[in-house]
């Protein structure tokens, strides 16, 4: 028997349910369901790519959200298509890897 199973009265798998319902206790409190409606004006998070330059800067300053866009039309509950604006591209490159191509654009 290892020594933390002999100080605890609670076998490892449900010692494991506690504290997983314990985190997901402190989790939930910070966790909201948000709804938006028609019309609304909301912004959209992006995703960062290591290395690369993102509205013309690059690092930790780089925006995290873009927008603010209007909301068209509610498909469902998480699901909306709102009004893209028009996007130009800047630059092209290809990036090589060992056995791989990717293609990056910039766009402005």
């Amino acid at each position: 028997m290892a020594p933390y199973e002999a100080l605890s009265p609670i076998c490892g798998a449900e010692r494991l349910k506690t504290v997983q319902s314990c985190q997901k206790s402190y989790a939930d409190v910070r966790r909201r369901d948000r709804e938006y409606e028609v019309g609304d004006r909301v912004f959209i998070k992006i995703t960062l790519m290591k290395g690369q330059m993102q509205f013309g800067v690059k690092g930790k300053l780089t925006p995290r959200y873009v927008g603010p866009y209007e909301i068209l039309e509610k498909i469902n509950s998480d699901d909306y298509t709102y009004e893209e604006m028009p996007i130009q591209i800047v630059n092209r490159r290809i990036k090589r890897l060992r056995n791989r191509k990717i293609p990056l654009v910039k766009v402005d």
